[in-house]
């Protein structure tokens, strides 16, 4: 990849259902070389568990992963890329709008960072449209990299365009066309967006 004197790494989480060995994830890390770029699993994951927990405790992962992933390349938060598939994007996106997971819950800072790569993101459940989950999107002032399948039930392409509209940062959409929200077969193409999308922030 090109490098870029803005990002410093990235750091991506899979999808609730999956784990950072998820074969997308393992080719962004090895695509994107020699951008340092960590593939990391949730806590309830790496217990081996498969049920998610709780956002609050979700969040507070991302932010103690980028603390620590900050660290070890001797930057600040502000220098890297957050983001990954599904859930683990959604989370991303939470965190560094810093909004609250939950309602009445503590709204904690925003964490710092360069953009976001949000792949297959969730804006609704399957087939409950009226359950949006946008209400931290007004929140995100930095680029932002959509790639979805234009037959993802999570988000039609006319949903994803309304609602990223609201956000004040940059905002870039990659279509899949045909793909649902696993978007099977498609992880060079993603490779491939985030790769061409990066020098440009």
């Amino acid at each position: 990849m090109k490098p870029t004197r803005n990002v410093k790494g990235m750091v991506v989480y899979p999808g609730a259902g999956t784990d950072s060995n998820h074969s997308s994830l393992v080719l962004l890390q090895t695509s994107l070389a020699p951008l340092p770029v960590r593939r990391a699993d949730f806590g309830y994951r790496k217990a081996g568990r498969k049920a998610p927990d709780r956002p609050p405790v979700l969040l507070e992962a991302v932010r103690a992963e980028a603390a620590d992933f900050a660290a070890s390349l001797r930057v600040k938060t502000s220098k890297l890329v957050f983001g990954g598939r599904s859930m683990g994007g959604r989370m991303c996106a939470i965190a560094v709008a810093g909004d609250a997971p939950v309602p009445d819950s503590e709204v904690a800072p925003p964490l710092p960072a360069a953009a976001l790569v949000l792949i297959a993101y969730p804006l609704h459940p399957p087939g409950k449209p009226e359950k949006l989950r946008i209400e931290h999107l007004p929140r995100l002032d930095l680029p932002c990299l959509f790639i979805s399948g234009t037959r993802d039930p999570f988000a039609t392409p006319d949903e994803m365009l309304h609602w990223t509209a609201t956000i004040p940062g940059p905002v870039s959409h990659i279509w899949i066309d045909g793909k649902g929200h696993d978007l099977k077969g498609c992880d060079q193409a993603i490779t491939d967006a985030v790769s061409s999308w990066l020098p440009t922030i």
